[in-house]
């Protein structure tokens, strides 16, 4: 075979591992390990979260009484559409669950905080305002009223 031929054939696999990769964690929510801002706490006792990821924005007061799905999404994705639908599907169905979607484009000082990498991605806030997990791409409705202990 030619150096042409290998070249294709290790191309086509790097893409289909990469594509195989993004298919089991795009919309998969997984626990925060690190919240920004997260206050120290003593030797014996772990770091206590900020009050709230909303403190100081103009959705302070807008979550929902048990959680609060945040979405950032930016005005040309097409994912964030889908997402946008399945999470106001949710929020509709399910009292005390608030959805509100923030232009990652037009917030970036939001974004930068909480180290969003990539529209759409979905936080699932407790109705203190914490995060609780956090999804990258389009998630199920099945996985989000996992994630809420309603599925």
């Amino acid at each position: 075979m030619s150096t042409g031929t290998w070249v294709l054939i290790a191309v086509v696999v790097l893409v289909l591992a990469f594509g195989s990769y993004r298919a089991l964690t795009d919309g998969r929510f997984r626990g925060t390990h690190r919240v920004r801002g997260a206050v120290p706490g003593e030797p014996d006792q772990p770091a206590q979260a900020p009050d709230s990821v909303l403190a100081g924005t103009p959705w302070a007061h807008q979550g929902g009484s048990e959680f609060t799905l945040l979405q950032f999404s930016s005005a040309f994705c097409a994912p964030c559409r889908a997402t946008r639908r399945v999470l106001s599907d949710v929020a509709s169905s399910s009292p005390g669950i608030a959805h509100l979607d923030v232009d990652a484009e037009h917030h970036l000082d939001l974004v930068r905080s909480l180290g969003i990498l990539r529209t759409p991605t979905t936080l699932i806030l407790d109705g203190e305002g914490r995060e609780l997990g956090r999804a990258s791409g389009t998630p199920t409705k099945a996985n989000v009223l996992g994630v809420l202990g309603r599925g």
